[in-house]
């Protein structure tokens, strides 16, 4: 689950990490009132779940309240496409007003969970401002990293040898490692899956600041923080993945014409690269979980062909906890039910598999049946080339 800064600037403060002053605003009027209490040059800011946003025209310097009223106006409402939102761009609800920081070196700070490694890194550079996959790709040696223990977790001395390493001097060291220990207690006790602090400036009075805050949160620990939940902003989500996500349905939306209904992350990943393998791309990445019924598979047919770039779909599921028999019940209740205009491939093995596939032919429904995956994909591919 992805925050916007502005939620992400106040869940920090709460935890000691120093932000500026500022405050939401989803109407110029609004960004006036801010920018006069707070005095000063103000900073407006694009509120959406992507990056580059200065680079699309959503991040706006206002000299006054006046100003900024103006600048909110040109914002609020606009499509704004940057790097991370795609040609389309995303429409701009709110704008954050945030006191404008004299600034002196821009820095970078981020938490990840090192998968390879199954812990925490902290990162760090001194190319802060710029996206960190550049910094990875062209100069990897400026990325300092330091992983985390799990038994013991952040330690002093890596907090110092970070800020050491930005080349943080005098009173900014003891700044710069209570914000990394500030920024890391806030990843684990909010169980985030990413922090990232982008810039992460020090000032020209000496004051280390996040000037920018990105996190994301784990889906599945989010019983445990009703408070950040609702936080949630579904109007920047895909349409679909939202549907999905109220029937417990794995879905998220991907740029191909192939629908894929699996069960099981890797079954699914496996579904995936064999479609691109025959010729074509998946649309959408669909786990329907290991407790599939009739109802389940109903809702994942609605959603996958609610997708007006599906030109075909695979169904691939293997009989382990789920049977095969009751898959077939719900794809023969899906065609009955729903209207499908497109092409359907199913492949069923495991528990119940024979059944499965009788309940299919005895349908008299209109689909392809296939037994190996290799034949799966290959069907599926040449109906997405017969229907172009």
């Amino acid at each position: 689950m992805k925050i916007h800064e502005y939620q992400a600037k106040e869940v920090l403060r709460s935890f000691g990490v120093p932000v500026p002053n500022g405050a939401v605003a989803r109407t110029p009027d609004e960004a006036e009132a801010i920018a006069k209490d707070l005095g000063g040059a103000v900073v407006v800011k694009a509120q959406i779940h992507a990056g580059g946003r200065g680079k699309g025209g959503g991040i706006k310097l206002a000299a006054d309240p006046a100003e900024a009223r103006e600048m909110a106006s040109e914002i609020i409402g606009m499509q704004l496409v940057t790097p991370q939102t795609g040609s389309e761009g995303q429409k701009v609800k709110s704008v954050w007003v945030e006191n404008a920081t004299d600034i002196d070196r821009e820095l970078y700070l981020g938490i990840v969970l090192d998968r390879a490694q199954s812990r925490l890194v902290v990162m760090a550079s001194r190319a802060g401002g710029m996206d960190i996959e550049e910094v990875a790709a062209t100069t990897p040696e400026k990325i300092l990293k330091e992983v985390v223990h799990p038994g013991v977790g952040l330690q002093p001395f890596q907090a110092r040898r970070l800020a050491l390493g930005l080349g943080l001097e005098g009173d900014q060291i003891k700044q710069g490692v209570s914000f990394i220990s500030a920024l890391y207690k806030a990843y684990e006790e909010t169980d985030c899956s990413l922090a990232e602090i982008n810039p992460l400036v020090v000032s020209k009075s000496g004051e280390v600041l996040a000037l920018d805050a990105k996190m994301n949160f784990d889906d599945s620990a989010m019983y445990r923080h009703s408070d950040i939940h609702e936080l949630r902003d579904v109007d920047e989500e895909d349409p679909l993945e939202v549907e999905a996500s109220k029937y417990d349905l794995n879905y998220i939306k991907l740029d191909g014409e192939v629908g894929c209904m699996v069960n099981g992350a890797g079954l699914a990943m496996a579904t995936m690269d064999i479609v691109k393998y025959a010729g074509s791309s998946p649309a959408n990445f669909l786990d329907v979980g290991g407790g599939t019924n009739v109802e389940r598979v109903k809702n994942a047919m609605r959603i996958l062909t609610s997708d007006e770039s599906v030109k075909a779909v695979l169904i691939n599921i293997f009989g382990g906890i789920v049977r095969c028999d009751r898959v077939a019940e719900g794809v023969v209740a899906a065609l009955e039910d729903i209207e499908i205009n497109v092409p359907l491939v199913v492949r069923l093995q495991g528990t119940n598999a024979e059944e499965g596939a009788q309940i299919l032919e005895n349908s008299g429904l209109e689909f392809t049946v296939a037994r190996k995956l290799r034949e799966a994909a290959e069907a599926v591919v040449d109906a997405v080339q017969n229907a172009a």
